[in-house]
């Protein structure tokens, strides 16, 4: 029976650390979004591009602003897949404890 209760346990804080990654990659989604919003509204403007530093926006080179912004947006690509595969070996983990629960409770 102890055995059972430390699956379950475990099994709690995995839908914990879950819910928890759920967040991080949708905050990591929506930045992206915003991101790739960015970076097209850029590719189609002619006038002068600005990026807001520290609460004061400071006109840039519109390359620069593209390179900084495709560089963001490999970090958040990369933390995204990070978090999907921290996702699926908790996934897959967890699917083995609940197989293990209720072969026990039989």
């Amino acid at each position: 029976m102890k055995e059972q209760e430390r699956n379950i346990q475990e099994l709690q804080m995995m839908e914990q650390n879950l819910s928890q990654l759920l967040m991080q990659k949708q905050n990591f989604q929506s930045r992206l979004l915003e991101n790739e919003n960015a970076l097209s509204e850029l590719s189609s403007t002619k006038k002068q591009s600005y990026k807001i530093i520290g609460g004061i926006m400071v006109a840039v080179e519109k390359e620069n602003l593209q390179k900084d912004l495709n560089s963001e947006k490999e970090v958040f690509e990369l933390r995204i897949k990070n978090i999907e595969k921290q996702e699926n070996k908790i996934k897959e983990r967890a699917q083995e404890l609940q197989k293990e629960i209720l072969k026990e409770l039989k």
